[in-house]
């Protein structure tokens, strides 16, 4: 009978002892598993950062390039209105020499014309 309680016993130390060991083994995979997914994360987590960075950089330049931009445009606006202008001074200046000529060939067809009836004065004299 004392066999029996201890080949009993010690065939539930092993089992226990079996048990113990798949224990500590699925505690080392879940450990190994955890331990991976942390890496994991904390590569992610420094991803994400670094894109989180690199988006407020991009945000400022972009920024910037949007005021430049408005700067640009507002230079193109003042150099059209002056384009304008110089147009309607330079249509103006067209017109004031189209006057001009007018009133010198006008002149000239009355010195022409004087000169002429000063030459028929000159002539019946």
């Amino acid at each position: 009978m004392k066999n029996r309680i201890i080949l009993i016993l010690a065939i539930l130390n092993v089992i226990f002892f079996v048990s113990t060991l798949k224990s500590c083994s699925n505690t080392f995979l879940q450990k190994a598993s955890r331990d991976r997914e942390m890496g994991l994360r904390l590569d992610l987590e420094e991803k994400v950062n670094k894109i989180s960075q690199e988006k407020t950089i991009l945000q400022e330049s972009l920024r910037t390039r949007e005021s430049e931009l408005e700067e640009e445009k507002i230079g193109g606006q003042a150099i059209k209105k002056a384009l304008v202008q110089e147009q309607l001074v330079n249509q103006s200046l067209k017109d004031e020499i189209q006057k001009i000529s007018k009133l010198r060939e006008t002149l000239e067809e009355d010195l022409k014309e004087a000169l002429n009836v000063h030459k028929a004065e000159k002539s019946k004299k």
